[in-house]
């Protein structure tokens, strides 16, 4: 039986990406600081975890030696707000951290790695619509860990032959998603809140645009790049687009859903102004025709989907 090994296993991203892996019958193996019971018990007997830190070397090593994966899923990183309010956290854990996990693989002979990486990779000086190859000039320690990791991993391939290959994914929506996670938040929370017949005031405009992607399709993009045929890939990381969206859409989108949705806006102008520092949406047209990537959610399945996952 094949075996991945994912670190974050327990974030956003992670834990979707580990039930579908286990699902499909693979052996899962979560890396990660934090750790869940309960999360596990999910698996079916098919998800085990290693509790580290990917700054710690020794950690890292041993947890690659010990599950023998077949591929790496590597999602773990210190996100935003943290990694703004410390560089050097964010460094030891984003670009250390991933050098960790790429010098283990190499030693250790596992031949493929999959990476998580986003759209701030890329800076306010992006057109409306991003090529998959446009020069990436980030603003926060957040992005800029990323290009460089990005940039890691290429060289790991260029040099020592290890198959890295990396997305770059859109704001993610989907349950479980903090409020406290970042400017575009607020995707994830006014469908969970309305789920639960909450009230919830989005800090966006109501012209607000912003690219989102349902969670599962970000974990089964993951997965599609991971098995698909070497010999069709051009690039080592590939743009990824879900759905473009006003903040307006978006009320539209989930009061057609839950009629009864109590959804005002009370703009903030930090949110505001950050989002538009974003890039607007990226151009997929490679990931499209290198690998066959596209959602399996349209914006109204998504949201059926989420709200049938937050009321069950």
């Amino acid at each position: 039986m094949s075996r991945s090994l994912i670190t974050g296993g327990f974030g956003f991203i992670g834990r979707y990406l580990a039930l579908m892996l286990a699902e499909a019958g693979r052996e899962v193996v979560l890396f990660d600081v934090a750790s869940d019971d309960a999360f596990l018990r999910r698996g079916g007997g098919r998800v085990t975890a290693i509790r580290g830190s990917l700054s710690n070397w020794a950690q890292v090593m041993d947890a690659v030696a010990v599950s023998k994966p077949d591929d790496i899923f590597h999602c773990g990183a210190l996100l935003p707000p943290g990694s703004e309010a410390s560089p050097q956290a964010a460094f030891e854990v984003n670009i250390i951290g991933t050098y960790n996990v790429l010098e283990a693989s190499r030693l250790l002979g596992i031949p493929r790695i999959i990476y998580a990486s986003t759209m701030t990779s890329f800076g306010p000086d992006t057109p409306p619509l991003v090529p998959n190859d446009f020069a990436q000039h980030p603003l926060s320690m957040y992005g800029t860990s990323k290009v460089c990791n990005e940039r890691l991993g290429e060289y790991y391939h260029r040099r020592f032959g290890l198959d890295f290959r990396a997305v770059r994914f859109p704001a993610i929506f989907g349950p479980g998603r903090a409020a406290s996670a970042g400017w575009t938040a607020y995707t994830s929370v006014a469908i969970e809140e309305s789920a639960r017949g909450h009230p919830f005031a989005i800090r966006a405009d109501r012209t607000t645009t912003t690219d989102i992607l349902y969670v599962k399709d970000a974990a089964q993009s993951m997965i599609d790049l991971a098995s698909a045929e070497a010999s069709r890939l051009t690039r080592r990381c590939y743009n990824l687009h879900g759905h473009l969206v006003t903040a307006e859409q978006l009320v539209e989108a989930i009061r057609n859903i839950i009629p009864g949705a109590e959804l005002t806006f009370a703009p903030d102008p930090v949110i505001v102004e950050g989002i538009k520092t974003m890039p607007r949406q990226l151009d997929d047209s490679l990931a499209r025709t290198d690998w066959g990537w596209q959602p399996r959610h349209n914006l109204v399945g998504a949201i059926e989907d989420f709200v049938r996952l937050v009321r069950s």
